[in-house]
């Protein structure tokens, strides 16, 4: 009979774990969390300094009531929940949960699932660590504050089943600033020349930019004229060297940007798969095995043993000029992410190719990916012999470059996206002959910032010092849950809800939304965990200025909703006249006979423009995903659309129609360029 209990968090790690410890040990999973907030209230009593009021989760009852038997028949007992907050957390309510409070439970961390990081955690297991737990719980009671505080307010403003968060409404607003300056973005002109150049009365073409910036075609005029049957010299030749560092191993966040770019997955289908790799995968005659390190980490380093292991490797497969000098971490202030490792295989020499029959499809791309890239992190630069030439058109600078890998170094195991340069022949000096053969003048727009896909609001989030590993995936997909946010091909888009939620926010809980306080709010969760201030003065200092700006937003804010606006339709099965509703995809028709008829219909909103094409009105439209746009009402016989609201005024320079873009009115055609004021068309 077992002497010892362990308990882990997940199921899949118990079959993984088990077979790593003897007969003595006894290991069961608690399913995540076992205790949490009521959901029926706030669950914190403000009377007695924000105390939390924590029950036991719904449907746990029967797997603490078997926990508990296995306590009684334990002569030790062992937490090994996840090396992070969350864990600890965790951790810290079993030991209430199964009665321990005057018993000695010991915790037990480890960074990868292999029989020597068990066997070592289990020789030097230390108390559960309190400052971890404190960081979480401020975490849990600020989120449970600003969503059962602010939530019932958007119900009574807007709609029921709305939601607002703390890191959530900050990662909204950034969304929809990206999404007011794509629409107030106006572009401007450019142009670019590139003078085609044969060398030496050879087949060799030298493609030469033209260096200075040109505004306009008048600009272009000029130049051409200057340089018109003018000679091409070269004025200098400069060769260099370019070396292009090794990528560092995946943190949470790298390893979500390149599953989105690289491997088109969303940051939760990563998550959860790398989370299989983590807890344990059956490989065939092995058993069950976990193959990469802790998933939740923002740290770069890596083991000794780790990188010892990764230089042999790569010495015998590749040569000792591959091997690099390693990864340099910095010195990480938080005391889970030192603990942890960057994310990466736990044996080298279990390849992706040797592992590939065992693992799904998803599996095997996101574990060759993950160890491509930790091999290359432990790998030589690559090297680069460069070229840059100088060229004169009658005094106009033109520029031609190059360069030619000289030392493929980690590119041997992981191409990355490096754009391609233009190749220059190594016959060219100094002395060459240039001929012109034929000049490229070509006319651009400068475009805004892209929409944000999941990898780069990742990447903005982690810039900005807004949430966490752990929270990146979560944020992301309850915003699109919400209908806050759509995601089409890729790109991230607000929809209408998410406009009007976002804009309460703003009006009323300016601090919620505001990014920086929200960085400055991990930071003192990061300064709880390192036990310098305590949890419950964060949450003295928060709550008072939430409840007043609660307080203030019932007052003031003005319910957004329509009230039984009648409509001209009529309702086909009744005959009543149909009523405008407010739902989760905006407007739409609905017969005020509820619940007795249930019918309803899509609503498009007139903008009172024509359209251009056949005279038609143009209707506020939306995809099939929810994303706003303007189309005309004769679809599908008119196919117009336009995703800038279109406006009566034709343009007075080429005679289009022109669209609103922020507080400017612009010609549709961005040839054209025209641009006013609001109100001075």
């Amino acid at each position: 009979m077992a002497k010892y209990l362990v308990i882990v968090e997940s199921p899949a790690k118990v079959k993984t774990i088990k077979k790593f410890l003897g007969s003595n040990y006894d290991v069961e999973a608690s399913n995540g969390h076992v205790r949490d907030l009521p959901k029926s209230n706030m669950g914190i009593d403000f009377d007695n300094d924000y105390e939390p009021k924590y029950i036991t989760i719904r449907g746990k009852g029967e797997l603490l009531a078997n926990l508990r038997k296995k306590v009684k028949k334990a002569d030790k007992y062992f937490w090994s929940t996840d090396p992070d907050r969350e864990g600890e957390a965790i951790s810290w309510h079993l030991y209430f949960a199964l009665k321990l409070e005057n018993k000695k439970v010991f915790r037990i961390t480890f960074n990868e699932i292999t029989k020597n990081a068990v066997k070592t955690s289990i020789k030097h297991p230390r108390e559960i660590d309190m400052d971890l737990v404190d960081a979480q719980q401020c975490r849990r009671i600020l989120d449970r504050m600003v969503g059962y505080s602010i939530s019932p307010l958007l119900w009574d403003k807007i709609k029921r089943g709305l939601s607002a968060g703390r890191v959530q409404s900050a990662a909204l607003r950034i969304i929809c600033d990206r999404e007011d300056s794509i629409n107030s973005f106006i572009p401007t002109e450019y142009w670019t020349l590139n003078a085609n150049l044969t060398v030496d009365n050879n087949k060799t073409v030298l493609v030469a930019h033209y260096k200075n910036e040109i505004e306009n075609r008048e600009k272009m005029d000029e130049i051409l004229s200057r340089i018109k049957d003018q000679p091409f010299e070269i004025k200098s030749i400069k060769k260099g060297e370019r070396v292009r560092k090794s990528p560092l191993p995946f943190t949470t966040s790298t390893m979500q940007q390149d599953g989105s770019k690289l491997l088109n997955f969303s940051t939760s289908k990563t998550m959860r798969i790398a989370q299989q790799l983590y807890e344990g995968v059956d490989i065939k005659g092995k058993g069950t095995l976990a193959l990469i390190t802790y998933l939740r980490t923002d740290s770069i380093r890596v083991s000794k043993e780790a990188e010892e292991s990764a230089r042999n490797y790569i010495d015998k497969t590749y040569g000792k000029e591959y091997i690099g000098e390693g990864v340099k971490a910095k010195k990480s202030s938080g005391k889970v992410q030192d603990a942890h490792e960057a994310i990466r295989p736990i044996d080298v020499t279990m390849t992706p190719a040797s592992l590939k029959e065992s693992l799904s499809r998803d599996q095997y791309r996101l574990y060759q990916l993950i160890y491509n890239r930790f091999l290359a992190s432990q790998m030589s630069p690559a090297v680069y012999e460069t070229t840059s030439i100088k060229i004169e058109a009658n005094g106009e600078p033109f520029t031609a470059s190059g360069s030619r890998i000289t030392f493929q170094g980690y590119r041997v195991v992981y191409g990355d996206d490096e754009q391609k340069e233009e190749k220059l022949s190594s016959k060219i000096t100094q002395e060459s002959v240039l001929k012109l053969q034929s000049l490229e003048d070509k006319q651009h727009f400068t475009q805004p910032q892209p929409h944000y896909t999941e990898a780069s609001l990742v990447k903005e989030l982690e810039e900005l010092g807004i949430g966490r590993p752990s929270t990146y995936a979560p944020i992301i997909t309850t915003l699109i849950a919400r209908r806050y946010v759509l995601k089409e091909e890729k790109h991230l888009y607000t929809t209408e809800l998410g406009e009007i939620v976002n804009d309460v926010m703003k009006q009323a809980f300016p601090s919620i939304v505001d990014v920086t306080f929200t960085a400055n709010l991990e930071g003192l969760l990061d300064q709880i965990e390192e036990g310098n201030i305590s949890w419950k003065t964060v949450i003295r200092n928060f709550y008072p200025d939430l409840e007043e700006a609660v307080k203030v937003g019932k007052e003031e804010l003005e319910k957004i909703t329509i009230e039984d606006e009648v409509s001209d339709e009529v309702c086909e099965i009744c005959g009543r006249q149909m009523v405008y509703k407010y739902g989760p995809h905006g407007k739409f028709l609905a017969c005020p006979g509820f619940p007795e008829c249930r019918n309803t219909k899509p609503y498009f909103e007139k903008i009172g423009v024509n359209c251009p094409k056949c005279g038609k009105e143009i209707l506020i439209r939306k995809t099939k995903k929810g994303r706003r746009y303007y189309g005309c009402e004769n679809n599908p016989d008119c196919d117009f659309m336009s995703w800038q609201k279109p406006v009566a005024e034709k343009c007075p320079d080429c005679g289009k129609y022109m669209v609103e873009r922020g507080n400017k009115i612009t010609c549709s055609d961005p040839a054209c360029g025209f641009t006013t004021n609001k109100g001075n068309s």
